[in-house]
């Protein structure tokens, strides 16, 4: 019985090309729903954030007096005019919201910047220079996380100040020991392959090889550290904000927003609900998008 072979252009264009690297990455993330779905919350809220002069009804710090504590639309005494409600001071709850979505996910962003930024230099130069250097990098971090990290953020804001700037150094404070001792553990373990150890003998410097040989096969746990300590440092802004050491009256913020409310939970709940659910809705995304993350970019922690 005669087999008829294909011509070995056949054989080639029948085998598919290798999916691109951002193509991959998009299908092992796209396998978790949860993470799809809070990526699409979160550039919902992102551009609500960003374009807030075009999307909300009103100014944040605008009070009609005689408006002040009008439920939302769908109960009795409410309003189109006010969709969310009212403050004690007549002011629109969801103008308030969407200009506030801009301060927590400014703080948030600029924590993690900062924070990725500072670690990988430190965690890089520990895991580098061995001896004293890398003791006092590393013994500092621990003594800040020795601290509460509320405790801790709380006693630099008594020091610095109150402000929105601040309230950003405190936080970034607290959220650095993690991304040191991660960039540290991770280069450790990178120093022994025969990559690393092929750039020494061929020369390579030690700034060269510390950012460009072995940072980017460091980067997808830090990545990964990155995206959750977003929703840590917008928890940790709203902390500081309720207790009156974040961002300061009239700037429309969260964590303030629940603390300029609370004394209204029980008559007025709306007040303070509405941003409760923002900061909640918004650190779960973020969080599920994170989990999302760490499935596409390691594969031993994908789902089965």
């Amino acid at each position: 019985m005669r087999t008829e072979t294909l011509p070995p252009e056949t054989t080639q264009a029948a085998i598919p090309a290798p999916p691109s690297p951002a193509r991959a990455f998009w299908l092992a993330f796209s396998e978790n729903r949860g993470a799809v779905v809070a990526m699409g919350i979160l550039i919902v809220i992102a551009l609500a954030a960003i374009f807030a002069e075009l999307v909300a009804p009103h100014s944040p710090t605008e009070q009609f007096r005689q408006f002040s504590k009008v439920p939302p639309f769908w109960m009795e005494g409410g309003s189109w005019r006010f969709l969310l409600g009212t403050d004690d001071l007549g002011r629109d709850i969801l103008s308030r919201l969407i200009h506030g979505a801009r301060v927590s996910l400014a703080i948030g962003v600029t924590v993690a910047v900062v924070s990725v930024l500072i670690g990988v230099v430190l965690g890089l130069v520990a895991a580098f220079q061995r001896g004293i250097i890398d003791t006092v990098i590393m013994r500092s971090m621990d003594l800040l996380i020795a601290i509460p990290g509320l405790v801790l953020a709380i006693l630099i804001i008594a020091v610095i100040g109150p402000s929105l700037t601040n309230t950003i150094v405190a936080v970034t404070v607290v959220s650095l020991p993690r991304y040191v001792r991660l960039v540290r553990a991770s280069a450790l373990s990178e120093l022994g392959r025969e990559y690393v150890i092929a750039a020494r003998v061929a020369g390579v410097g030690k700034l060269r090889l510390m950012f460009v040989t072995v940072l980017p096969n460091c980067l997808s746990p830090v990545i990964v550290q990155a995206a959750l300590g977003l929703s840590e440092a917008i928890l940790e802004a709203a902390a500081l904000g309720f207790l009156g050491l974040g961002a300061q009256p009239p700037l429309a913020e969260w964590g303030a927003m629940v603390g300029d409310g609370r004394e209204f939970m029980r008559s007025n709940p709306w007040i303070v609900t509405f941003p409760g659910l923002a900061i909640l809705i918004t650190v779960i995304s973020i969080n599920l998008m994170g989990d999302g993350l760490r499935d596409a970019l390691d594969p031993k922690l994908r789902r089965t």
